[in-house]
């Protein structure tokens, strides 16, 4: 093994060891070009449950195979505006394979750990979205990342990802594997650290060693994946972000399954309806900021400050021109916290409402905001059809399969208080509410919350709330040497409607590895194509902070300050 000029490690394999990784020697690195077939290939084999630090069955790489350097493209469409691009990726050993489970009727766990020609000596694990169920690679982008911007495996880290432990059929509710006890403790936070723990194993088979520093990254599910590893393992990665996290999981579903009941029947909001709603919160908002630029930049005093009851029909008022009171209950609905009659995990009883503006932003596919993640297009059905709102979707299928554990129920005749004792258990298991950061502060651990203040598939005031108690639990003083909260305005859950885009793997590497502590940032909004152009930039600043316009081009980040 040696370092070349550049500082990376080559591929190399101690080659002739037994499957007990106590065997493995440092041996000198191999370059891909000597022999590149052979120094992937032999990474064929089986990985013992002891090298895994929590109980499991063993791991077994089922194959090993030299990539070709690839280029980056750019697709037309895609289910978020980052998974249009497959970012141009050098010569790598692509490994493929899956860990055994406990319980012979759970399902295995799949991985793929994606190993560079010359390794820089990190690794990046890569979190996971919705119910998961679906292989995470590792060759993407990861949350928030720069459209124009090598690749973390293009800069030389080793990236991996996994399943969480099962995969979606056709036909079947995505939370059907629920129904198996270990599948979903796998899926709350087992196979992440397993996964951890073989692709550290396969790095000490083909380098030689272990990562400097290992690094984890989600948005969504997996950012609730990325706050579970500091909470649960806070001694298994240096440098944490985690983006837009479902963070109080058994709460999130709660109140997404609340809110599709009541846009039932008259409570059902029409595309047309939620720009009704959008544009009066730009009226009432926009320029609160000092700027009108279409952007809500201070959405905490918007939501005190915006009433839908004043978009109430007055007699005679024509339909689609204001909101009926059943459509006025459904967005205050949308606006209040959901209440648990007990206590959840870490002392929570409710989850907070979601926020104000966005309501009507174009994001993914046609259309987003309410449109996407709310309402759908058609009114919530039984069982769930894909033009009903994602969190419909979600919340009514969780419902079923989750805590009634019934798949025939109608999630209208769910009742909470009839489940609590389920509920508590998803919630000791799901739920990433843990303030008590104190062992990954030890560690050394940083970690990097950023939270899109228009986003409705989860509440942006959940991942406050978790922030500000870990402040009260560990005091600001201490809080401020490991961990940063940003908030970004008018964003939504996967990136759009504002500017969303900055290169976090960056600012973690220069707090982890230089003790450069991050302060105000900047995201841009970027164009999906091969040559990204900026359309605008805005300051991204720490909560509580918000951008203030102070003078200038309204597109440019100088022309607005972080205010209180």
């Amino acid at each position: 093994m040696h370092r070349t000029k550049r500082g990376f490690i080559k591929l190399g394999l101690a080659l002739g060891c037994s499957a007990g990784l106590m065997s493995i020697r440092p041996a000198l690195a191999v370059p891909l070009a000597a022999d590149a077939q052979r120094t992937c290939a032999a990474l064929v084999r089986t990985i013992p449950a002891s090298a895994i630090g929590i109980k499991s069955g063993p791991a077994t790489i089922d194959s090993a195979t030299l990539q070709a350097a690839s280029p980056l493209a750019v697709a037309e469409r895609g289910p978020t505006p980052a998974a249009r691009i497959t970012p141009a990726n050098p010569a790598f050993c692509k490994v493929l394979g899956h860990i055994a489970p406990i319980d012979t009727n759970a399902p295995t766990i799949n991985f793929e750990i994606n190993m560079p020609a010359e390794w820089n000596g990190r690794s990046l694990q890569y979190g996971g979205g919705g119910f998961n169920g679906v292989l995470i690679t590792g060759l993407g982008l990861p949350p928030a990342f720069p459209f124009d911007k090598a690749s973390p495996l293009a800069q030389g880290y080793v990236t991996y990802g996994t399943d969480s432990g099962h995969a979606n059929k056709p036909g079947e509710d995505v939370q059907t594997f629920a129904a198996n006890d270990e599948a979903f403790v796998n899926f709350a936070h087992a196979s992440y650290k397993k996964v951890r723990d073989v692709a550290v194993a396969t790095m000490k088979l083909g380098y030689g060693r272990g990562p400097d520093k290992l690094y984890y990254m989600g948005s969504s599910e997996g950012g609730r994946e990325a706050l579970t590893m500091a909470q649960r393992y806070p001694r298994d990665f240096d440098g944490i972000f985690a983006r837009v996290p479902v963070i109080n999981w058994t709460g999130l579903i709660h109140a997404s399954w609340r809110a599709g009941m009541v846009s039932r029947g008259e409570g059902y909001l029409t595309p047309a309806h939620v720009k009704l709603v959008h544009d009066a919160v730009l009226a009432a908002c926009d320029e609160g900021d000092g700027a009108k630029d279409g952007l809500v930049s201070n959405p905490v005093a918007c939501k005190r400050r915006f009433d839908t009851a004043k978009l109430l029909c007055k007699a005679d008022q024509a339909a689609e021109t204001c909101l009926s009171a059943a459509q006025v209950k459904a967005v205050q609905t949308l606006h209040a916290p959901f209440k648990f009659k007990r206590e959840l995990a870490n002392g929570l009883d409710d989850y907070p409402g979601w926020g104000v503006s966005g309501e009507a932003t174009p994001a993914f596919g046609p259309t987003g905001g309410w449109n996407a993640w709310w309402v759908g297009t058609t009114a919530p059905t039984n069982p769930p059809e894909p033009t009903n709102g994602i969190v419909w979707v979600y919340g009514g299928g969780a419902m079923r399969h989750v805590f009634a554990r019934n798949p025939a129920l109608d999630p209208a005749a769910y009742k909470p208080d009839d489940h609590m004792k389920r509920i508590q258990q998803v919630s000791a298991l799901m739920d990433s509410t843990n303030p008590d950061l104190s062992a990954f502060a030890v560690h050394g651990g940083k970690l990097i919350m950023l939270e899109h203040m228009a986003d409705y598939a989860q509440s942006p005031y959940a991942g406050i709330r978790f922030y500000e108690a870990v402040v009260k639990d560990m005091g600001l003083g201490s809080v401020r040497r490991f961990m940063r909260l940003y908030t970004a305005p008018g964003v939504d859950h996967v990136g759009s409607g504002a500017p969303a885009n900055v290169d976090m793997l960056a600012v973690l590497a220069d707090w982890v590895e230089h003790g450069k502590a991050p302060g105000a940032l900047e995201v841009a909004e970027q164009s999906v194509e091969a040559t990204p152009k900026v359309a605008r930039a805005r300051p991204l600043c720490q909560w509580p902070t918000w951008p203030k316009y102070k003078s200038g081009d309204v597109a440019e980040a100088a022309s607005f300050e972080c205010a209180r």
